[in-house]
């Protein structure tokens, strides 16, 4: 069923292609579920996704910005028919999507060394509020991709998806086996790899180059491991107040983004 709208957008992903693509470069097997109105419009959007089906209240339909193909697989569902579909209390909005989780993006694809767009390496972060906040982050200050490992990290999901609030559509998520050799990678292809810490002996602002930058973010608590540590060219610090001992690691994120993004 399509909505029709005067300057509505269509909706370009591949609906109902549910059989030959390659696996995921994501940890996901199998369908995924997304849902809230943001992470649902923007996987509708994506050309690269293949949609399985669409559940929705009238009202949710009413809220995508854009029209769905006439022959998409739409199915008309009450608020608590959703409910059961998704994690418990998770504020689907009246949309929930099962679709194909994204294919492999390789770390040599996303390495443009453009100065004004960092890229993000997260070092065994694996709660998945924060991987979707700082893929929020990562789209907002123009990051080419993050970076974690295909273990100790979370799966491609509906709460990555709802807390990066579609960034998970627009920003590469690359999956690499060893972090170690990634950074390796990314040296070479002339990054300076600066990791956030808080015994670094310099402030972020004064370790940043003006040229490309590699900014590794360790999880909470443990930090980055020591030989994630030894492949960085520098240590960093936030200089926040002693009256807190460290900031969440998305927020550590978002405020190392906007300072890579505003340097002069």
């Amino acid at each position: 069923m399509s909505r029709q709208g005067e300057g509505k957008r269509a909706m370009r992903g591949r609906a109902g292609r549910m059989q030959g693509g390659r696996g995921s470069g994501r940890a996901s097997t199998g369908a995924v579920r997304l849902w809230g109105r943001h992470a649902v419009e923007a996987a509708l959007l994506n050309p690269e996704r293949r949609h399985r089906k669409l559940w929705a209240t009238r009202e949710g339909i009413a809220s995508l910005d854009g029209d769905l193909p006439a022959n998409f697989p739409l199915e008309y569902a009450s608020p608590a028919d959703l409910a059961r579909l998704v994690a418990r209390d998770a504020p689907h909005q009246g949309l929930v999507l099962e679709c194909d989780a994204l294919e492999n993006v390789f770390l040599e694809d996303v390495l443009d060394a453009d100065p004004a767009r960092p890229l993000v390496l997260l070092d065994q972060v694996t709660d998945p509020h924060n991987v979707g906040a700082i893929l929020r982050s990562a789209a907002a200050f123009n990051a080419c991709a993050i970076v974690t490992q295909d273990r100790h990290a979370p799966p491609e999901s509906g709460t990555v998806a709802k807390s990066a609030s579609g960034a998970l559509e627009k920003v590469p998520w690359v999956r690499v086996v060893n972090l170690s050799r990634a950074l390796e990678e990314v040296a070479e292809a002339g990054y300076w790899r600066i990791g956030l810490a808080g015994e670094g002996t310099a402030t972020l602002a004064e370790a940043l180059p003006a040229g490309p930058v590699a900014l590794v973010l360790g999880a909470e608590g443990e930090g980055m491991r020591h030989n994630v540590t030894q492949h960085c060219d520098a240590l960093a610090r936030l200089p926040i107040s002693s009256a807190i001992e460290s900031l969440n690691v998305s927020n550590a994120a978002a405020i190392a983004l906007y300072a890579i993004a505003t340097r002069t």
